[in-house]
């Protein structure tokens, strides 16, 4: 098959770590052929969706994760599976990436279903499971956040669009820089921000489930670093190995016929305690982790579900 990447540029990427390399390292391995572009080479032109970019063979050598052979355009609908793979934040530019390669439709598979990937951002799908998740609040009106943190004290502030952990911060009973922190983010930033209860689980970690076509597969624990209460890996959190719990498998089995339905393949989800916090349909990441951890073929596994629809 012909395989394209729209992703973050590929030499920057963890050879060790990264979701995107994985995926594509396993693909080769399956013989098919990989193509890399960045989101900014996305194009329409003329009734055609195309992108300017690179033929690719990756390879696992650190600092030197891919070769590319000459720049060329190409008409996306020319190949069978297209990967949706930049990171956030999700912006107009990245809603905009999924209109145009929403146009592909019935030529190209796009991994995710791009659609649901504008109308599904990962903290704003939770919303749908409200019995599964922490309180939270959605506001850009600081009187609404702070009727929020006088209702439950101890409180977790972040951007509605961010991602890897950027902007994340704890507001505790005693705290009292809510307004300040309002007005910074208000200040550059036109979108709402989003609230929950902080959940004191985090001290032992936040669980990424990796789920293909709604089945989790299995999942990895990020546990802070001492003194932080982020968890990402982006920002020091340590990977651990963890087994799922009946409360994990009772959220996969409460979201994952919708994710199946929606065209939702590769899907990372944040349980911390008992509580689903996130779910991630942008560009999740886990697979090389959960790989060492389980000494299972993770990639594979996404290359299967994915062969199985074309």
């Amino acid at each position: 098959m012909k395989i394209a990447f729209q992703m973050d540029p590929i030499g920057a990427v963890d050879i060790n770590a990264d979701s995107s390399f994985r995926l594509a390292e396993e693909a080769q391995a399956r013989g098919h052929q990989l193509f890399f572009y960045g989101p900014d080479q996305l194009a329409y032109q003329e009734g055609r969706v195309t992108a300017r970019g690179h033929d690719m063979t990756v390879q696992r050598v650190a600092g030197d994760p891919a070769v590319l052979a000459p720049e060329r355009d190409v008409d996306l609908a020319d190949f069978d599976v297209i990967w949706l793979r930049q990171d956030p934040p999700f912006d107009m530019h990245y809603i905009t990436s999924t209109h145009l390669l929403d146009r592909l439709k019935g030529q190209a598979l796009v991994v995710n279903d791009p659609f649901w990937v504008r109308n599904y951002p990962e903290k704003l799908l939770v919303l749908d499971f409200p019995e599964l998740t922490p309180p939270t609040t959605i506001a850009r009106d600081l009187q609404t956040i702070k009727a929020f943190k006088e209702k439950h004290g101890d409180i977790i502030l972040k951007p509605l669009y961010g991602n890897g952990g950027a902007g994340v911060f704890r507001l505790d009973a005693n705290d009292r820089n809510l307004t300040s922190l309002h007005e910074l983010f208000t200040g550059f930033s036109r979108e709402p921000l989003i609230a929950q209860k902080f959940l004191p689980d985090v001290r032992n970690g936040d669980k990424r489930v990796i789920l293909v076509d709604g089945q989790p597969l299995g999942a990895i624990n990020r546990v802070p670093a001492e003194g932080e209460t982020r968890s990402n890996m982006h920002v020091g959190g340590r990977p651990e190995k963890i087994g799922l719990t009946a409360r994990d498998l009772e959220i996969c089995a409460a979201i994952g016929p919708l994710l199946k339905e929606r065209g939702q393949v590769f899907v990372g989800i944040d349980v911390i305690g008992d509580y689903l916090t996130e779910i991630n349909v942008t560009s999740p990441t886990g697979i090389q982790e959960l790989e060492r951890f389980n000494g299972e073929n993770i990639a594979e596994k996404i290359w299967l579900a994915i062969e199985a629809k074309l």
